[in-house]
């Protein structure tokens, strides 16, 4: 008869192995999974568009954000990451991307929702290239799972300009 250490040892073994296959079914069911996410930016106000006195652009932009990232969360996802960025190019580099705001969603129920909020970080230029610039507001989210790999994607939005001249704060 076997030990009570080698049954043990084969007992672990089996349910080390059950719990990995379970696991990689889990995560190869997100891939049947095809997400329509969605999202609009409204541009409501610009509080403030300023030259630093060290020569970098600078703007405060009050928006409203609204999207719907429900169809992100499967039975799989514990949280999904998303943040907001502003895109742009310069002479001196093909994308500035600048993060303006960013939250975590924890839950589905969280994940339609609409804020009216300044940038939570500061949107400035290394240089005064932002007069009159043209870009483009990019919603990235990371649904991160309970297992299996991390997922990431985007949504662009294009069309927003801004001003030519300098606005000083109110």
């Amino acid at each position: 008869m076997h030990s009570f250490g080698y049954r043990a040892n084969a007992l672990l073994t089996f349910s080390v192995i059950i719990l990995a296959l379970m696991c990689a079914m889990a995560s190869l069911s997100d891939n049947l999974n095809t997400p329509n996410p969605s999202a609009q930016i409204q541009v409501l106000n610009i509080n403030w568009f300023q030259k630093q006195p060290h020569g970098n652009d600078e703007v405060s932009l009050t928006m409203n954000i609204t999207a719907d990232l429900q169809s992100l969360f499967t039975w799989n996802t514990k949280q999904v990451f998303v943040f907001l960025a502003a895109e742009y190019p310069t002479s001196k580099n093909a994308l500035n991307q600048i993060s303006l705001w960013d939250a975590i969603i924890p839950a589905k129920e969280q994940a339609k929702f609409w804020i009216q909020t300044a940038n939570k970080y500061r949107f400035v230029d290394q240089g005064s290239n932002l007069r009159g610039k043209e870009f483009n507001f990019t919603l990235h989210w990371h649904v991160m799972p309970k297992t299996g790999k991390m997922f990431a994607d985007k949504l662009v939005m294009s069309g927003y300009r801004l001003p030519q001249e300098y606005r000083r704060r109110t």
